[in-house]
C-alpha cells in the first residue's frame, strides 16, 4: 500500500480545507489512519486518528472542534477537514497508516506530506 496526501494550499485565516490521503492497494481499510503535521521549524505532532473501520477518533486538543478525520474505504481515502483555520496550523501535513494512536511508530505506511499555509 501507498499513500498519496494531497489538497493543500493557501487558505486565509478562519478559512476551510479538506486534505485527501488516497491509498493504493486493497489493504488499506485494514489499517488505522493518522494525520500528523510538522510546523517550519518544529518537530512532527500528531493531529488525529481514525480507526480501520472509521467507527472511532480521536483529535489533540489544539485541532478537536475544528478538524475532522473521515473515511471511504470502498474509494481507499482518507480525510482531513480542516476549519476554522489560523496560521498556527500552517505545516506540511501527512497522512499515515499502520494501528493508530499518536506514536509516530506505530504507523507502517507514510504519504508524502501536502503544505497548508494559512495567512493573517
Amino acid at each position: 500500500v501507498q499513500l498519496q496526501a494531497s489538497g493543500g494550499g493557501l487558505v486565509q485565516d478562519g478559512g476551510s480545507l479538506r486534505l485527501s490521503c488516497a491509498a493504493s492497494g486493497r489493504t488499506f481499510s485494514r489499517y488505522a489512519m493518522g494525520w500528523f503535521r510538522q510546523a517550519p521549524g518544529k518537530e512532527r505532532e500528531f493531529v488525529g486518528h481514525i480507526t480501520w473501520s472509521g467507527g472511532s477518533t480521536y483529535y489533540v486538543d489544539s485541532v478537536k472542534g475544528r478538524f475532522i478525520i473521515s473515511r471511504d474505504n470502498a474509494k481507499n481515502t482518507g480525510y482531513l477537514q480542516m476549519n476554522n483555520l489560523s496560521p498556527d496550523d500552517t505545516a506540511v501535513y501527512y497522512c499515515a497508516a499502520g494501528n493508530g494512536g499518536s506514536c509516530e511508530w506505530n504507523y507502517i505506511l507514510w504519504g508524502q506530506g501536502t503544505l497548508v499555509t494559512v495567512s493573517s
